[in-house]
């Protein structure tokens, strides 16, 4: 697939049009499968496709009958929300013969079905690529037993196959993340937060025991969101002599002041020996050694369960799209592929070669290579697990390195800001600088409201939502005098200015007035922190994801309610400035009707299509709406003139309600994303500035003059990159305090498709096939 797909030319409503598209989830369920089942079936409806649902996995497609079932628009309604798998899942001993495949071909042969979906783990997958292999082998055979025609032989002569990775582990090499990953760790997180607070009262010992059997991602991620003492996972026993370092480390922590240990164990961790690590012998081995109260927590299942996270909604939906359209496009040519997402963009790639690759990962780790196990698992694993080891494994220095580094808070408050200045404060002791707490934002830097930080104030920083240093959307253009006096005051060598919109701008006037005061020749990093996602230079904040959360947890709420009322339709306003995302992303996420944004500009005409679009929707089974609005989308077309439109126009076939959800979306407790984002940003952002200091001096002084030494630290597509903030004043439209270009508007049309409007969907821009092996870097 390496030459562009010419579907540019290609009417995508017709793309599917004499086509059958099966559905099955098999193996065991993840949340957010039922995201990919409704969009696979409602995009393959779009295409002209027909589209069956397969029931009960593998076996479903074996047994054949009432277990393969055509799907309708609205048999997908109402399953956005909710857990595990709707279409069920089994696991399936016939499908592994041939006898059963045979079957499986026949039932697929006589319904005209050559193209198939499968969302589920490795195992599932590799079932789907054996099932294509023999698939011309068993119509041979089908046709001999007199089973089928050689006439429905011929026209059923190739199936095509597409993978869903849908697997709480996320075990499976060259996706970035899978289905029902993130939704474990919200599960996780939620238990360790409640965990916390009971152990903190009692100065205890937790020790929590996490899924993965083969693979330690769930227990790596949990253990840098909540600051863990020690983390056992299978891709990288502990050395030899670990339980002293253990005991150590723990008594370290108390001896600190730290009134909670922490330890999270993978359920396949094991020793150097290839013994497994329990979480009962770790409670023996500290109640022994050190008599600290110790208790004990296994997860099991609770991990599977539960409504989706807004990401593994939107993961599903997006890659439900891109599946449809790997399945059109597929020659008998093209291998087996799965869909998935590397940083925010589709990718497919070679079901094999992602197979080949998780193989070598099991391979490594039975054969004691763990650094290439860690390295096999992909480039996030390999960050997260080299962040947790700095942050969980060095003690500070004895020696100081005589350098004060500044952290504050600017703008309006998040979720996961705290998260960010723990990781900098400890990263910053552990190497040997003083770190500083601005309170209150520019205020506090003019007003000398700073104090040192030591290590146990920033503890249990991760799991606290807001602001714990204070901020203020004060800019510091006014203060300048006032600043530059006291960053020769309090001896300030370098800044983390972590916030919003202001914190860009009030970087850049920092930067202009650098000219006027030699003070303000420090390095320094700007790191993007606002509900609202808004900031140049970075395709996330921290806090969006936690905003999402909150406001696709209220529409599921809503649309309970309007589901039960029946013809009623809600429309909710949502924060953002003027930037879309929230709006957009949640409508994707909660399977709104429309969602009315600043970037793409709308007028009356576009309302009465709406407002028809829900009038036809009502004849349906499906008898409700749901419509957002980002609070600055129209200076015009207020909430309140929405309102009164759809109620006047909708009166006798909907009755409307309206919400406006306010600050409840800057508040809560942070996801596991806004955790783990906030923490790596924290920690790079301060190696990057120690880095800096050591070539900005000038007479024996720290001088940093040159753009270089202001940077933003984004998320870009698929990696982390320092950018200077003078650079990024040409990306920026500063008049609305948004991006010039954002990323995610190219995925509104799939929200439209999917509340099927029959609008253009661009193909153009498809994600061709990629190699596994290419990215591995040096494998």
């Amino acid at each position: 697939m390496s030459k562009t797909i010419q579907s540019g030319t290609m009417d995508p409503t017709k793309m599917g049009v004499g086509r059958s598209i099966a559905v099955l989830t098999s193996g065991g369920d993840a949340q957010g499968m039922n995201a990919a089942v409704r969009a696979t079936v409602r995009v393959g409806l779009y295409t002209g496709a027909s589209v069956y649902f397969v029931h009960e996995g593998y076996q479903g497609l074996v047994d054949g009958g009432d277990n393969i079932k055509l799907a309708t628009w609205e048999s997908v309604s109402m399953m956005l929300q909710l857990g595990g798998t709707v279409i069920g899942s089994a696991r399936c001993k016939d499908f592994q013969t041939r006898e059963g495949r045979m079957k499986a071909a026949g039932n697929l042969v006589k319904l005209g079905i050559t193209n198939l979906c499968v969302i589920g783990g490795d195992g599932s997958l590799t079932g789907a690529n054996q099932f294509r292999t023999d698939w011309s082998e068993l119509l041979v055979d089908l046709v001999k037993a007199g089973k089928i025609t050689k006439d429905e032989a011929s026209k059923s002569s190739h199936l095509n196959i597409v993978g869903m990775v849908g697997s709480i582990d996320n075990d499976f090499c060259g996706t970035d993340m899978t289905i029902g990953t993130d939704s474990a760790l919200h599960r996780i997180i939620e238990v360790v937060d409640a965990i916390t607070t009971t152990a903190q009262s009692h100065q205890r010992t937790f020790i929590l025991e996490v899924m993965g059997r083969h693979c330690g991602y769930l227990a790596l991620v949990t253990a840098l969101s909540c600051g863990a003492d020690w983390v056992f996972i299978p891709e990288m026993p502990p050395d030899e002599g670990w339980e002293e370092h253990l005991c150590r480390r723990l008594a370290d922590q108390r001896g600190r002041g730290c009134r909670l240990n922490v330890i999270i164990v993978a359920e396949g961790a094991m020793t150097r020996a290839g013994k497994p690590i329990t979480s009962d012998q770790l409670k023996q081995l500290v109640v022994d050694r050190l008599g600290f109260d110790t208790r004990t927590t296994v997860l099991g299942h609770v991990q599977r369960g539960g409504t989706p996270s807004a990401f593994d909604r939107i993961l599903g939906s997006r890659m439900g799209v891109e599946a449809v359209m790997a399945l059109l496009e597929a020659t008998p040519e093209t291998p087996a592929c799965v869909v998935s997402l590397s940083g925010n963009q589709a990718v497919r790639l070679p079901l094999m070669e992602c197979v080949q690759v998780t193989k070598d990962v099991t391979a490594a780790m039975a054969e004691g290579r763990f650094e290439d196990a860690i390295k096999l698992r992909g480039k996030s694993f390999e960050n997260n697990w080299n962040t947790y080891k700095l942050l969980a494994h060095i003690n500070p220095p004895d020696v100081k390195s005589n350098i004060n580094v500044a952290v504050m808070n600017i703008g309006a408050p998040c979720a996961g800001m705290n998260s960010a200045v723990r990781s900098a404060v400890r990263i910053g002791m552990i190497q040997g600088h003083t770190m500083l707490a601005v309170h209150d934002g520019f205020d506090g830097l003019a007003h000398g409201n700073i104090e040192p930080l030591s290590w146990t104030n920033v503890s249990g920083w991760t799991g606290k939502g807001g602001s714990m240093l204070g901020t203020k959307r004060t800019l510091p253009g006014k203060m300048m005098e006032e600043i530059s006096l006291n960053i020769n005051k309090f001896n300030i060598h370098a800044m983390v200015i972590i916030g919003g919109f202001e914190a860009f701008v009030g970087g850049l006037e920092l930067v202009q007035a650098r000219e006027k005061y030699v003070e303000l020749c420090i390095p320094m990093v700007v790191i993007p922190a606002t509900v609202s996602n808004n900031v140049p230079g970075s395709d996330f904040s921290i806090g969006a994801d936690t905003a999402l959360n909150t406001i696709v947890a209220t529409c599921d709420r809503i649309k309970q309610s309007a589901a039960g009322t029946k013809r009623r339709v809600f429309i909710i306003e949502t924060m953002g400035g003027y930037c879309g995302y929230l709006a957009t992303m949640a409508g994707m996420a909660s399977g709104a009707d429309a969602a009315y944004i600043y970037e793409e500009k709308f007028n009356i005409k576009d309302l009465e299509l709406n407002v028809e679009h829900l009038v036809q929707k009502m004849k349906t089974t499906v008898k409700r709406g749901l419509i957002l609005r980002n609070e600055n989308s129209n200076a015009n077309y207020t909430t309140d003139f929405i309102f009164s439109l759809y109620s006047e126009e909708g009166k006798g076939v909907f009755d409307c309600r309206k919400n406006v959800l306010g600050h409840m979306q800057q508040g809560g407790t942070p996801t596991p994303f806004d955790r783990n984002f906030g923490t790596k940003m924290g920690a790079k952002s301060v190696l990057w500035l120690t880095e800096k200091l050591k070539t900005c001096t000038r007479h024996g002084r720290i001088y940093a003059n040159t753009p270089d030494s202001a940077c933003l630290l984004g998320m870009r597509k698929r990696a982390l990159y320092f950018q200077p903030l003078a650079e990024l004043k040409e990306e920026t439209d500063f008049e609305h305090r948004i991006p010039k270009t954002q990323w995610w508007l190219k995925i509104r049309p799939i929200m439209k498709i999917l509340a099927k409007y029959n609008i253009e969907l661009d193909t153009s821009e498809h994600a061709n096939m990629e190699h596994v092996i290419k990215k591995m870097g040096h494998l």
